[in-house]
């Protein structure tokens, strides 16, 4: 295994132990449940978006390492973002998680979340690191319905 992978490995190991923002976030005002049927992957995240910027985010649920460290990663990367911001960001990690994105070219707007680049070498986790992702996408659209990643 390459140093850079398992950096990676370390950091994703790391976020799944130890997440960031896994709480039930009492004043969000968008709420939407995910669900990944193919590992069981559970989540619910919690949003306090005030005018275009998301304040504060957090999720709480169980799944596998990729979908716990996913979501963890993503909490950090969005506080402080505005609607179109993380819009943005969830389509870059849309397409590395495709295999659709030129590593060194999108590595600076990536930042920590890159740790997910080889992911997309493994489709059945495709669906376990993008769970949370499309679930942000529903609360940022406002929609309250179940997200599934089938």
């Amino acid at each position: 295994m390459s140093d850079l992978s398992e950096l990676y490995q370390k950091i994703i190991l790391d976020h799944n132990k130890r997440p960031r923002n896994f709480h039930k976030l009492e004043s969000a005002n968008r709420v939407v449940e995910g669900y990944n049927p193919s590992f069981g992957d559970q989540i619910t995240l919690y949003l306090k978006i005030e005018g275009d910027v998301i304040r504060d985010i957090s999720f709480v649920g169980s799944g596998c390492a990729i979908s716990n460290a996913s979501a963890s990663l993503m909490t950090v990367s969005l506080k402080g973002k505005t609607k179109l911001e993380a819009q943005s960001l969830f389509q870059k990690v849309h397409e590395m998680f495709a295999g659709a994105l030129n590593h060194e070219a999108k590595q600076e707007e990536l930042e920590k979340l890159e740790v997910f680049f080889r992911v997309s070498q493994f489709p059945a986790r495709v669906k376990c690191a993008s769970l949370a992702w499309y679930t942000l996408l529903a609360a940022l659209e406002g929609k309250g319905e179940r997200v599934s990643t089938e």
